[in-house]
């Protein structure tokens, strides 16, 4: 492990999860003093509390439609994850007085209603994801080859059943993988989206895959694996989470008593990764900056999480107005990372990279 970087996945992790707690609790903003999470977006520590996880999770997972079964909600949440926007979804039921179900794909209104809401939106997809854009069933437009996809994976090869009887989260991954578009890490993270519902119960920490951002997290976090595989590291990481945490003196309760799972810990070293550009640049890679500051969010969002994890009920998560970077200044942005770097909490990293 890399001295300093492998303990700031857990101080990054800490700190997050702390602002996340400060901001459910109500408290007025900053929510951190950690000068970069005041100042740049990352996502949640756990994966289920990001939004738009949280409304895949309470609108289409569990969302009540009497005229949907099993199948259906198998395919409606592959395609919500696969354009992961909630407008795309929001819009897609109102064109059709309801949740997509699998006569809607059969019949073509389906792809008569997405239609109308890029004509309306301007967009279907999400920048949250990097999706295949090869032309895999020969459209020109993306949400084409997508719409063909669909019904090649639920029309004709039987997936929601497949789906349904399948034996391990594995098994979910490599069927989905198997089909044109449907990459390795989109295959994850749906296969989890699914075991999120009622439709699956595996558990988490049977299988995960690491993520193009995480791969670049284990870099910085690692200096060699040695003989484990990303996948190996990553749940090395679920196991060692309470002794890192009480060896590092960091406060940690999990989601309301839920521990870090390996969907998490893969999202951690994604954040790991962005984080370093300002904490650690010495460890330049590709990507050199953080991307998007943190602007706020609108609408509050009644927190909900799969009952089948009987957590205590969460509460509401209050919006916030669009005005996080103004009053930093541009003194303290400038010094961002130095100020990371002198922390001791931060492992003076300056000292260990200079």
């Amino acid at each position: 492990m890399r001295e300093g970087v492998y303990e700031l996945y857990w101080t990054f992790a800490s700190r997050r999860q702390a602002a996340f707690e400060a901001r459910l609790a109500g408290r007025s903003r900053p929510w951190t003093d950690d000068p970069i999470l005041q100042v740049y977006k990352f996502c949640n520590v756990f994966r289920a509390s990001d939004r738009v996880s949280q409304y895949m999770i309470r609108d289409v997972a569990y969302g009540a439609d009497p005229e949907t079964d099993a199948h259906d909600r198998v395919f409606q949440i592959t395609a919500f994850r696969t354009f992961s926007n909630i407008a795309t979804w929001e819009s897609l039921t109102r064109e059709l007085g309801g949740a997509p179900r699998l006569d809607h794909l059969r019949s073509g209104e389906f792809e008569t209603a997405l239609d109308r809401t890029k004509a309306r939106n301007g967009g279907l997809y999400t920048g949250a994801f990097i999706l295949c854009a090869n032309k895999a069933f020969g459209f020109d437009e993306k949400h084409r080859n997508h719409v063909a996809l669909f019904r090649h994976m639920f029309l004709e090869h039987a997936c929601a059943e497949r789906v349904l009887q399948a034996p391990s989260l594995r098994s979910v991954v490599e069927l989905l993988q198997g089909f044109p578009l449907m990459g390795p890490f989109m295959a994850y993270q749906t296969a989890i989206d699914l075991n999120y519902s009622e439709l699956l119960d595996f558990d988490e920490n049977d299988y995960t895959q690491a993520g193009p951002g995480a791969l670049r997290g284990l870099k910085k976090a690692f200096v060699d694996l040695g003989d484990m595989t990303p996948a190996d590291a990553i749940l090395w990481m679920t196991d060692r989470q309470e002794d890192e945490f009480r060896r590092l003196d960091l406060p940690f309760g999990g989601l309301f008593g839920r521990p870090l799972h390996g969907i998490d810990c893969q999202g951690l070293f994604c954040e790991l990764d962005k984080y370093c550009r300002e904490a650690v640049p010495e460890l330049a890679t590709a990507r050199s900056r953080i991307k998007a500051k943190y602007s706020g969010s609108s609408g509050n969002i009644d927190l909900f999480f799969p009952p089948k994890w009987r957590l205590a009920s969460p509460g509401t998560l209050p919006a916030v107005a669009d005005d996080a970077v103004e009053g930093l200044g541009r003194r303290r942005l400038h010094g961002t990372s130095a100020a990371v770097r002198n922390d001791r909490s931060a492992f003076a990293l300056r000292d260990l990279f200079a």
